[in-house]
């Protein structure tokens, strides 16, 4: 900006004197302009305002301390619940613990159905509670619906879905019970050195039983020592020796364990291969998932032999080995379970006395040449596929399915013990959600930890004589579907979210 031009004189008026001079030399000395003496005549309140406002821009800047070359940093930390810190140690309960059961039962409301249980997208976003669940998320990421495993998530899952620290602390006991009957190569037996056991040996499917065990409560071969890891490593070192050149696992045990066998085996290296990401596991893992595709019988089931007669038992293991192959990421075709939906199909049945529809009950095969009812077990196996096939939460013939199973709560006592039908009605009643639930899980809950052997070399083990299969099955394998059980709280992601419309 130009300076003012010099003001005008009028008639009376005269020039400046040498005060004007003596003024502009003084301008000259504090370095401004020769004419800025016109600020001598500018009013005292504006020459006032001007410098207090000078002082208070220098005096704010001193203040802020800005540096232009400081780099802003931030930590970013995630936990499980709102104001909780974030705890890198293991949970650790014991049957001391007490826990009041009434806050530990929580069932979301307002929560839409899944469409897909193994959605997510590549990076799932971080939910403050703990609880991402599946049908939130869109796209397929391999091991998502198993991250209810890892720390931090289980046990956000176990305060939401009703675990305990009794049904923890049993899960742990069951744990060590397996630790020490590990056979001396790594592997597990069904006739080891323990009371009660098989009927017939099958170290595959003892030692596939026992790794599911491990896993679903998040032991990997990549955990401490303590922390089973070492169990673990053995454990799968010996059975991916075991595997055939065609893909099986099966090699000795009864006439009816072939398909069981390979069924549990896929099943659990399948969930290795999602849980660790490690490829070498991916080779064997799509070996034994080609081995069941290529085996698949016309109705759509297996049973006892390659592509010979379908049974709901075994095809039901079969199913859950399928989807969690995709769990890993690895291709399964969907015309293999269309043909399994078929077989479903002529296994279902309806009870026109209460008004139950066709496909709220199951018989075990097709043709049944002996004409047996529905039962419980069946049932259950039958509604969890059903779920894992795609049905929706509120169809009304899972809704009928579950009421009836709920005339059939777990009781411990000889006729009543059947952990195989106890280990499918869990999964079938959490995955629904809803009040049914809590109902069933309130008993369940009780009834196998206080049944757990608590002294003896047995303890951490169940008892097998009063089970409906327990004579066939033996210790171990009471022992690991016990567990199963009691880990249904993160095992598996809810496969829907409670709907409003219940």
């Amino acid at each position: 900006m130009p300076p003012p031009p010099p003001p005008r004189l009028g008639r009376d008026e005269k020039p400046p004197t040498s005060d004007g001079d003596s003024a502009n030399d003084g301008n000259r000395a504090l370095g401004l302009s020769p004419r800025a003496g016109w600020l001598d005549d500018a009013p005292a309140w504006l020459v006032s305002g001007m410098l207090h406002l000078a002082a208070l821009v220098l005096l704010a800047l001193l203040a802020m301390g800005v540096h232009r070359d400081d780099p802003l940093s931030l930590t970013v930390s995630v936990t499980d619940q709102i104001g909780e810190q974030l705890i890198d140690e293991p949970l650790t309960l014991d049957n001391t613990t007490e826990i009041d059961v009434q806050e530990q039962v929580l069932t979301p409301d307002f929560l839409p159905e899944v469409l897909d249980p193994l959605a997510t997208p590549p990076d799932t976003p971080i939910d403050p509670t703990g609880l991402a669940f599946a049908s939130q998320l869109p796209s397929v990421t391999p091991g998502v619906a198993l991250s209810g495993r890892e720390p931090g998530r289980k046990e956000a899952m176990l305060r939401a879905f009703g675990g305990t620290a009794a049904t923890e602390s049993a899960v742990l006991e069951g744990l060590r019970w397996l630790q020490r009957v590990q056979q001396r190569d790594g592997g597990w037996s069904l006739l080891g050195n323990y009371s009660n056991p098989a009927a017939n040996e099958n170290r595959e499917a003892a030692t596939a039983m026992a790794l599911l065990a491990f896993q679903g409560a998040g032991k990997l071969p990549t955990s401490s020592r303590a922390d089973f890891g070492q169990t673990v490593t053995r454990g799968w070192r010996w059975l991916l020796e075991r595997q055939n050149p065609d893909g099986s696992f099966f090699n000795s045990g009864g006439s009816n364990h072939r398909f069981y066998t390979h069924a549990q085996c896929t099943i659990a290296l399948c969930e290795l291969l999602a849980m660790t990401g490690d490829e070498s596991y991916r080779k064997p893992a799509e070996k034994a998932v080609a081995y069941l595709i290529e085996t698949q019988t016309d109705l759509g089931g297996w049973k006892y032999n390659p592509m010979v007669q379908s049974d709901l038992s075994v095809t039901g293991w079969v199913l859950m080995a399928l989807k969690s192959a995709r769990m890993a990421g690895i291709e399964v075709p969907s015309p293999v379970f269309a043909k399994i939906e078929g077989f479903f199909d002529l296994v279902q049945r309806s009870d026109p006395l209460v008004y139950a529809p066709l496909g709220s009950r199951y018989v075990y095969e097709e043709p049944d040449v002996f004409n047996r009812e529905a039962v419980p077990t069946l049932t259950a196996v039958g509604l969890l596929g059903r779920q894992y096939l795609g049905w929706p939460a509120d169809d009304r013939r899972i809704d009928k399915g579950l009421e009836f199973l709920l005339t059939h709560k777990p009781e411990w006592r000889r006729g009543k013990t059947d952990v195989y039908y106890w280990y499918y009605a869990t999964q079938a009643l959490i995955h629904a959600g809803g009040p049914r639930w809590p109902e069933w899980n309130e008993v369940m809950r009780e009834l196998l930890p206080a049944n757990q052997v608590k002294d003896n070399k047995e303890r951490g083990s169940w008892d097998p004589r009063e089970d409906a299969w327990g004579a066939s099955g033996g210790r171990l394998y009471m022992t690991c579907l016990s567990i199963y059980t009691l880990e249904v709280y993160y095992r598996h992601l809810p496969l829907y979210q409670q709907r409003a419309t219940r």
